[in-house]
């Protein structure tokens, strides 16, 4: 019994295989495999997300021991501040004033660079001038033709070597020539002697003549002064 039971079962089964499949269960097939397949899309909306609502937070009124602090901080900084630039303004004004006193004595020492020179120099000139004057101006005639040409070589080399001074700064100059009033920063007075035709404390005579470098006084002219009274 169990053995036909078993056959029977078999060829059941062999001849539901055999039958061919009809067209609507292949179209069945496919939509569910469709819909088993179809991909899944997910969509994003393009408008902003909305912002958050933060929650306002109430602002700390600051203690008055802490606003005390502060100011006084403030008005230290500001003082700082003032002392600081005080002291840049003096430091400027210190700086400015050594380059101009640094310039004056640049200055001062190149156009007293030759004062020794010159003091050494005015000498010879000195003597130069006294040849001149100690030439009597009697024998200066064209019997004496070559005392006439001695003289006049001397003449022009003292003026040539006046000139030649001049150009470097220094400068001789006789104050009885225009009867120039006294100065004792210029003149040293060697006597003093009553002259009618002259006014007090003029230069009447010149014993030695002065010189003057750069407008400074090298050597003062050795003067007699007019005192009348």
């Amino acid at each position: 019994m169990l053995q036909r039971s078993l056959f029977r079962a078999s060829r059941q089964a062999a001849r539901s295989v055999q039958q061919p499949i009809q067209p609507a269960a292949f179209a069945t097939i496919r939509q569910q495999a469709g819909a088993r397949a179809a991909p899944a899309f997910r969509w994003y909306s393009d408008a902003a997300p909305a912002a958050e609502a933060k929650p306002t937070e109430n602002a700390e009124e600051a203690k008055p021991d802490e606003v005390a602090r502060l100011k006084e901080a403030v008005e230290k900084k500001e003082q700082d501040i003032i002392a600081k630039q005080d002291k840049y303004l003096r430091s400027i004004a210190d700086y400015r004033n050594l380059q101009e006193r640094t310039r004056r004595e640049v200055a001062a020492a190149k156009d007293f660079a030759i004062q020794r020179f010159a003091r050494d120099l005015i000498e010879s000139v000195d003597d130069l001038d006294r040849a001149l004057q100690n030439v009597p101006t009697d024998k200066l005639t064209p019997e004496n033709p070559d005392l006439v040409t001695l003289y006049e070589g001397l003449k022009l080399t003292d003026l040539i070597l006046i000139n030649s001074l001049k150009r470097h700064g220094l400068q001789r100059f006789d104050p009885s020539i225009e009867s120039e009033k006294f100065d004792p920063n210029k003149h040293e007075a060697v006597f003093h002697a009553p002259m009618k035709d002259k006014n007090d404390g003029t230069c009447f005579i010149t014993q030695q003549k002065g010189f003057l470098l750069n407008k400074r006084v090298l050597r003062a002219a050795k003067v007699g002064v007019v005192k009348n009274s």
